[in-house]
């Protein structure tokens, strides 16, 4: 399970840093895509296979939006692959969908891990400790325990 949160920073070659803690899980190879909330998703081989197979059972030849979701998260998506330092490249284009400039953060979620620009993320997470009190009660009414 990804899980943490990690800064780090672009380097000039648009490249950042897989947390160590989270390289064994992730693998050499991996995939980063757009995400919601401004961030951008990466996901181990596995993960992103299970999330593509749903992706591809959406009804796309008759639902306009399962055809914007299939767009959104396999148009931009990149294959990615870590050197010995684990460093890795995030592409230009999905550095701008993030707005990810220099600082970053890195996230683990689960089965995948999300990459931040540091200050929206600093933002994203008052606004979370806002009202977390109200979220934990919302997904209690939907079955989670805590």
């Amino acid at each position: 399970m990804l899980m943490g949160e990690f800064e780090h920073s672009i380097d000039a070659k648009g490249r950042t840093v897989l947390p160590a803690k989270m390289r064994d899980e992730v693998g050499e190879k991996f995939v980063i895509t757009c995400g919601t909330d401004g961030c951008l998703f990466g996901y181990p081989q596995t993960a992103w296979l299970e999330f593509e197979e749903q992706l591809n059972k959406l009804p796309i030849t008759t639902n306009p939006q399962a055809r914007k979701m299939n767009r959104f998260f396999l148009a931009k998506a990149s294959e990615c692959e870590r050197d010995k330092q684990g460093r890795f490249p995030i592409p230009t284009n999905l550095r701008e969908f993030a707005g990810l400039d220099k600082e970053v953060v890195i996230v683990g979620t689960g089965k995948r891990f999300e990459i931040w620009d540091k200050a929206k993320w600093n933002a994203m997470n008052d606004i979370m400790l806002d009202d977390i009190d109200a979220t934990f009660a919302s997904l209690e009414e939907s079955g989670l325990s805590l």
